[in-house]
């Protein structure tokens, strides 16, 4: 489990850099000898953050470098993993976060002229405490845009350096498309869901959203009547909201469904449906989907109206 976290002053002075710390079981011993370096430098404060599962610890050292990003002094993260990629990766779901993982000293340095990077991720499996203090010094002394390997150790022309400077502010301004009030990713998609109608049906709309087998999601307005008819495929029915009756003809049965409720309607089997409310549901096909009627909608509606005349 994650350790409280320590803060360390390397100096009495302000400090001029925070770089919050933290790493896996992979990783942290790796991470406790770098952090020792850190507390002998001057003017830098180290919060250790401790051990955790990798993807826990690096959200929580990504979410200090991001929410501190804009305050004085600098702020930056150091991950540690067995292999430096999952902090890597788990750290960068974080706005204004650029976490690389650094096998080398020449990583360390193209990394931070290039991408202002302001994670440093490093590999206790593979990364010598020797050459991770190397890498580690690197990462520490290259400023931003500055002549790197990338660059054949010569500085950035006008043109490279302007794209470098706007592409990490412009990054900075990509939103977080999944914030704790918004919507699941699922109800995002049915929001922007283009409903198609269905001309064999009056009163219903469709969206195929995966093709054979194939799911969609079907509306039918109170009122409308499927008349009957059958499916080369088996299909199941998951009730969203409203009220509808299915009659299965060659089974001499009916279900009247509503929100929540599930069907299953083996191939073949002729059905009529009568709509109640506006109903909306998801349906399965095995295969493709296709349909073939077996009679008309004044034939369905005549049907239905005497069934119901004879239920009173």
């Amino acid at each position: 489990m994650a350790a409280d976290a320590t803060t360390t002053h390397s100096s009495e002075a302000a400090p001029s850099l925070r770089i919050f710390t933290g790493a896996d079981s992979f990783g942290c011993n790796l991470k406790d000898a770098l952090v020792s370096h850190l507390r002998s430098l001057p003017g830098v404060e180290i919060v250790d953050l401790g051990t955790d599962k990798y993807y826990t610890i690096a959200e929580q050292v990504g979410l200090r470098v991001s929410s501190d990003s804009s305050t004085s002094p600098e702020t930056r993260g150091l991950l540690a993993c067995g292999t430096g990629v999952g902090v890597s990766i788990f750290a960068n779901k974080l706005p204004r976060v650029y976490a690389s993982t650094c096998t080398s000293v020449a990583d360390a340095v193209n990394t931070r002229s290039i991408n202002n990077c302001n994670v440093l991720c490093v590999s206790g499996m593979s990364t010598s405490p020797e050459d991770a203090l190397k890498i580690l010094d690197a990462w520490l002394q290259t400023p931003f845009k500055s002549p790197c390997p990338a660059s054949g150790d010569e500085p950035w022309p006008n043109e490279i350096e302007s794209f470098l400077e706007n592409s990490t502010a412009e990054m900075a301004q990509i939103p977080n498309p999944v914030s704790p009030s918004s919507n699941c990713a699922i109800c995002c998609l049915r929001k922007g869901m283009e409903f198609q109608p269905v001309e064999i049906m009056p009163g219903a709309e469709m969206k195929i959203v995966r093709e054979s087998p194939t799911s969609a999601v079907v509306k039918f307005k109170a009122g409308s009547l499927e008349p009957a008819h059958h499916h080369t495929f088996g299909h199941d029915v998951l009730v969203m909201k409203g009220r509808k009756k299915v009659w299965n003809l060659d089974k001499n049965e009916s279900y009247e469904l509503v929100e929540g409720d599930y069907l299953f309607t083996p191939a073949g089997d002729k059905h009529r449906v009568n709509y109640f409310e506006d109903t909306e549901f998801f349906i399965r096909w095995d295969g493709d989907w296709d349909i073939f009627l077996d009679e008309s909608l004044e034939t369905a509606a005549d049907a239905i109206k005497v069934e119901l005349e004879g239920s009173k």
